[in-house]
Parts: structure tokens; C-alpha cells; sequence
């Protein structure tokens, strides 16, 4: 999954956060009991082992908890996290089983933290073997300390069971949201094919036949030439006429491929932003302007929309068009300057969307007050 800079992408990652905060508080919270023991253990070498083993065990769970919610972790990095709490689980036994053997259950709460994490390493089927075989060594560690096999039973399988349950349901949800997320992205990629598609089928359609014909004139001038000159001559520029209205014919259908309504850009863009927690307020002329500044005015909304969500926190923005006599301004303001980097006049986007303007005849402006930023963009209106 690839995280950009959307709206979107923003709210997936809080999701994850999030998840993997509620995944650490939940298996996590069973690390804290094992110091329980240690507090107990007059053995100040058994407590130096056992805290040794404890962290071992923890550093390696967080990497695990991590790797979970981080589908796009390298899988040699996924299984070298595994392969450590592996390392971590079987070294805890010789220096944490012993810890305050007798008076308090140090090791089951370690088992417990294990079986909790079944769901985010194994099937189902595996997941409930492991837990038997953690069960089974849980006992084997009352048996060897002198606890209570029952309290660790207990401990192991009941607390386990029941972390286990809320770590699935929490990467069950988390799992639903990248799916979402990579569904979204395939349909936007989806679409962007589907166009470039039926850009293409249009362009063979204008070209076919007149390729055709010209291909025929070419040949019959070519067989004329030692014959009669004249009428290949004339086949010649009949020839070179057709590749003319060719020419214009695609050039036409590529201009109207990018020109874009300025509204349908303007509800597009409002609706990303809305999407990202900004208030949009959008403000039209009443007259609709031509297409040659519509065209330049949503090539400049474009760009300010995208710095909108990439280089601000902002919480409202507002889009406004006029028109005054032979012109036509677009004004973009929004606020969340001061949380990140606004974008200014040196932004390459802009410096290339200025030229793109001035070579139109119009200009492009922006200013930075307090935490508002503010870009206007005048274009010429023409018949």
C-alpha cells in the first residue's frame, strides 16, 4: 500500500495509529504483571535475569505489534521480527520462569502476552494449536518452579483468550480499512486507463482513415511520377491537403481531451478537500467564462487544491472567481499555514503554472498572512 499526501491517506494513517495503539495496550498491558514477581524475587540475580528476559521479550513484541500493522513491510523484515520473539519466548522460560517461583505466576502472564498475539501471526487452526502447546508449557513451568498449575492454566489460557479476541477484532477492522484504501486506488488507476483507453480509440478513429487515404495517394503518385508528372504532382498534393486536415483534426481532439469544465473542477475539488476535514467555500461568477481561461483558471486550482493537502493543516478554505471587464481572477485562500510549509513563489508547481499564465497574458500571485495563505491567479478573458 502506497501512503501519499491525501486526505485519505492522512485518516489511514491516524487509523493506524491508533490501532497500534490499542494493540500495545491490550497485549502490552499483560507485561506489566511479571514485574509483579520481580518485586517478590529476594534473589536480586534472578531478578537481573528476569528483567533481562522481560525486555528481550517486550522489544520483540513491539516489533511484532509493528510489522502487523504495516502491510507494506519488507516480508524478510516481517519474518526477522518473528524469528526474534521466537528467540525472546524460549529464553523467558529459564529467566523468567523462576522469578518469584511459588508466590506469583510470572512466567503465565508472559504466556498470556503469547497467545494474545496468535491471531496477528498465525491461521486460526494454527493459532488455537499454539495456544495448547503454550498452555502445556505454562504447566510444565508450574511444575518445575513449584506454582500452582491451576493459576497458570488460568492466567495463560484465560487472560490469553481473551487478549486474543480483541487483538483479532482490532486487526480484522484495520485490515478492512487498507483493503478500502487499495481499492480506491485501484479504481482511480482503473479510471485513468479506462481514459487513456477511449483518448486512444479516438485518435484512431480520426486517424485511420485519413492515414489510409493518404497511404493510396502516396502509392498512385509514386506509379504516376515516370508516367505522368503532372497528375502525380496533383496526387502529391492531395496527399499533403488530407495530412493537413489530419493534422487539425487531432489537434482539435487533443484540445477538447484537455479542456475541462471549470465547475465539474471546482466540485471535484471541494468534495477532496470536504473528504479531508476542510470547510470549501466556493464562489462563481455569474456568467460562465470562456473556455480558453477556464482551461487556464483549472490548471491553477489544480495546484492550489494539492498544496491546500499537502503543505498546510488547514481547517476552511475559500475559492472565488470574478470577472472585471476583460478579466478574470481567481482567488484561493486557506488557513494551517504555520502547522507545515506553505507553499510560496519559489514552489516548482507554481513557478511553472506563473510562466504557463504569463505566456496567456495573465499572472499569478501569492501572500502569506499570519497563518492564511492566499493565491490569485488573473487570466484574459477573450471571446
Amino acid at each position: 500500500m502506497t501512503v501519499g499526501a491525501t486526505g485519505t491517506d492522512r485518516r489511514l494513517r491516524r487509523a493506524r495509529r491508533v490501532a497500534l495503539a490499542s494493540l500495545v495496550a491490550g497485549v502490552g498491558s499483560t507485561l506489566l504483571l511479571p514485574g509483579v514477581g520481580l518485586a517478590r524475587e529476594p534473589d536480586p540475580v534472578r531478578v537481573a535475569l528476569g528483567a533481562g528476559g522481560l525486555l528481550a521479550f517486550a522489544a520483540a513484541q513491539a516489533m511484532v505489534l509493528h510489522a502487523a500493522v504495516t502491510p507494506w513491510l519488507a516480508q524478510r523484515r516481517r519474518r526477522r521480527s518473528y524469528a526474534l520473539l521466537a528467540v525472546a519466548a524460549v529464553a523467558s522460560v529459564p529467566l523468567v520462569g523462576p522469578v518469584a517461583a511459588g508466590q506469583w505466576a510470572t512466567w503465565a502472564w508472559l504466556g498470556a502476552s503469547l497467545v494474545g498475539m496468535t491471531p496477528l501471526l498465525l491461521r486460526p487452526a494454527a493459532a488455537l494449536a499454539a495456544t495448547g502447546a503454550i498452555v502445556v508449557v505454562a504447566l510444565a513451568v508450574a511444575w518445575w518452579t513449584g506454582g500452582s498449575a491451576g493459576t497458570h492454566a488460568a492466567v495463560t489460557a484465560g487472560v490469553g483468550v481473551g487478549v486474543a479476541a480483541v487483538s483479532w477484532v482490532q486487526i480484522w477492522f484495520w485490515d478492512l480499512l487498507v483493503v478500502a484504501r487499495q481499492g480506491q486506488q485501484a479504481q482511480a488507476r482503473l479510471a485513468a486507463a479506462e481514459e487513456r483507453l477511449r483518448f486512444a480509440r479516438d485518435v484512431h478513429d480520426l486517424l485511420g482513415h485519413d492515414l489510409t487515404v493518404i497511404a493510396l495517394k502516396a502509392e498512385l503518385a509514386a506509379r504516376l511520377a515516370p508516367v505522368d508528372a503532372a497528375r502525380a504532382g496533383r496526387e502529391a498534393a492531395e496527399a499533403q491537403r488530407l495530412a493537413g486536415v489530419a493534422l487539425d483534426r487531432v489537434r482539435a481532439a487533443v484540445h477538447g481531451y484537455r479542456t475541462v469544465d471549470l465547475a465539474e473542477q471546482l466540485a471535484a475539488i471541494g468534495e477532496v478537500l470536504r473528504s479531508s476535514g476542510v470547510r470549501c467555500d466556493v464562489d462563481l461568477p455569474a456568467a460562465r467564462l470562456p473556455a480558453a481561461a477556464t482551461a487556464e483558471l483549472a490548471a491553477v486550482l489544480r495546484e492550489a487544491g494539492t498544496n491546500v493537502l499537502r503543505h498546510s493543516r488547514a481547517t476552511w478554505c475559500r475559492i472565488e472567481i470574478t470577472r472585471e471587464d476583460d478579466v478574470a481572477t481567481m482567488t484561493v485562500s486557506n488557513d494551517g499555514v504555520g502547522a507545515a510549509p506553505a507553499p510560496d513563489g519559489h514552489s516548482h508547481g507554481l513557478r511553472g503554472l506563473a510562466d504557463r499564465l504569463a505566456e496567456a497574458g495573465g499572472s499569478l500571485r501569492t501572500r502569506c498572512e499570519g497563518p492564511v495563505f492566499t493565491l490569485t491567479a488573473t487570466v484574459p478573458v477573450t471571446p
